[in-house]
């Protein structure tokens, strides 16, 4: 470049932004608090994830004490069934046993429906927290594309770019924040 047209170039930088500082500000606040708005919803996001991830824990944990109860509930009906087809001495022995045995497996049917409707309980918490998290992955990604237009604003000097962010970043906003509405 030859000298004069680095001067010619300095005038015109100095030119374009004594124009266009107000707006050039205007958007750069912009840009700032979508990114602010962008760092909010991933954090929301990772939480989400997080609490989706713990409760298909618990709701594993859950089913697997449901399974275990079960399986010992099988085996002693199958201890009870065994108990009345030997033959023994002590009849009344045995009678006292199976009825304790019985007894057992009644308080664990109970206890089996109540182990399955806490894992479904858990369960359904898990589908809410992906629900969510699913709003608020998306609000982040429109919030992100809506940042990257905005700045190319500042490059391109075409406003278009701007308004077409700003839109884009308020309908990520909106979703992000119906992300909050899931129950």
């Amino acid at each position: 470049m030859e000298p004069e047209e680095v001067q010619e170039f300095g005038k015109q930088l100095k030119e374009a932004s004594e124009s266009g500082g107000e707006s050039l500000k205007t958007i750069s606040l912009t840009i700032s608090i979508l990114a602010v708005l962008v760092a909010m919803v991933t954090v929301l996001g990772h939480r989400t994830h997080t609490e989706a991830v713990l409760m298909e824990g618990r709701a594993t944990d859950q089913w697997n004490e449901y399974q275990a109860k079960k399986i010992r509930m099988d085996n002693l009906s199958v201890t009870v069934d065994l108990l009345g087809m030997q033959p023994n001495t002590d009849q009344a022995g045995v009678r006292a046993k199976v009825e304790e045995y019985k007894a057992h497996i009644e308080k664990w049917k109970t206890d089996l429906d109540q182990e399955q409707e806490r894992a479904r309980e858990y369960e359904s918490e898990v589908s809410r927290a992906e629900a969510k998290a699913s709003r608020y992955d998306l609000g982040e990604a429109l919030l992100q594309i809506a940042v990257v237009l905005a700045s190319i604003t500042l490059f391109t000097r075409n406003k278009t770019y701007f308004f077409l962010g700003v839109a884009l970043g308020g309908a990520g906003l909106l979703v992000a924040v119906s992300g909050l509405l899931v129950r």
